[in-house]
């Protein structure tokens, strides 16, 4: 399994998208600092609740923006190049002729795919973190949205469980996308697809809603509005896509 896994992880970067995908990020969230810098740190929560930015309470907004450009572009991109791609172009055909398990593939797929986005979090949060306490004004206590007063370990703490369920949107994102990517015939259509399924997810159910504003659901929830919602939706999202996934993936004719 582990020479699967590193064998994915040398295709995976060897591919242009990848490359310019993580290189339009780093540029995003460069060009995150200087928006919010030229806001002179005033950003919102919601449109009813505008905030001004300090030193504890910086990080989470940069999902903001940064947010829906991993929803709708960067996730859908590299998924899409992972379990789509390989396939229309017949470089998966070249991996199955090896003897080994589809569904070892179809994990080490998910395993890089998943890395290579809690690394993007990550940086995202180091990146934004140390923006706010480097530019932003120094305070010693601040209030998010719904909470009572909270000191920079209290803050910190906070936006450790923001990050956390900002990872979690984007695996539940992850496992939507590939489960279009297998059924669809080319990567276009498994492109539109995911955009049209995150979009059409609001009309399903205001639930889904966090697949177009990321950071305003997490507000909501962490400040104890429709918490159980989200996780339900979030954990049905998960696990149907994933099972739905796996089956597909298993009897699907990937050497036709």
């Amino acid at each position: 399994m582990k020479g699967i896994i590193v064998s994915e992880y040398e295709r995976t970067f060897k591919r242009k998208k990848t490359v310019i995908g993580l290189i339009i990020f780093c540029i995003v969230l460069a060009f995150e600092c200087l928006f919010l810098y030229g806001m002179n740190g005033l950003s919102f929560y919601d449109p009813e609740h505008s905030v001004q930015l300090n030193s504890i309470n910086t990080a989470p907004f940069f999902i903001r923006e940064v947010g829906i450009f991993i929803n709708f572009i960067l996730i859908p991109m590299l998924v899409v190049d992972s379990f789509n791609g390989e396939y229309t172009s017949g470089a998966l055909r070249l991996v199955l002729i090896r003897p080994q398990a589809r569904l070892k593939l179809f994990l080490a797929k998910w395993v890089v795919q998943a890395s290579i986005f809690l690394g993007i979090t990550i940086i995202t949060w180091i990146t934004s973190t140390l923006f706010g306490r480097l530019v932003m004004e120094h305070v010693s206590e601040t209030t998010f949205f719904h909470t009572g007063k909270m000191d920079a370990f209290q803050g910190m703490i906070y936006t450790l469980k923001f990050y956390s369920m900002t990872f979690l949107i984007f695996l539940s994102v992850i496992g939507l996308c590939s489960l279009i990517s297998v059924m669809m015939p080319n990567s276009i259509l498994a492109f539109v697809g995911t955009i049209g399924c995150l979009v059409g997810g609001v009309y399903i159910s205001d639930h889904f809603v966090y697949l177009l504003s990321v950071s305003d659901s997490i507000f909501s929830v962490l400040g104890g509005i429709g918490q159980s919602g989200f996780y339900v939706s979030l954990f049905l999202l998960f696990f149907i896509s994933t099972i739905l996934n796996v089956g597909i993936w298993k009897k699907k004719q990937w050497m036709g």
